[in-house]
């Protein structure tokens, strides 16, 4: 289950990062169609949010252990 929620959450945050790349190509591209730009922006926004939650849920059920000592 562990391995599971965290392969989820890396795909989760390459897709993120994907989607910022679409839109910074489609930024430097130069074109009037700025809806495709603000589609993929909005994905990376509600996918963060999505992770945020899933993160908060995962630690308050004890899916996912925080470091106890983080230095």
């Amino acid at each position: 289950m562990q391995i599971a929620l965290k392969l989820l959450l890396v795909a989760l945050l390459l897709f993120i990062v994907f989607n910022l790349g679409r839109a910074l190509l489609l930024m430097l591209k130069d074109n009037s169609g700025s809806h495709n730009m603000s589609q993929y922006l909005g994905r990376r926004v509600a996918l963060s949010a999505f992770v945020v939650v899933l993160l908060i849920l995962a630690l308050m059920g004890g899916w996912l252990q925080p470091n106890p000592r983080p230095y």
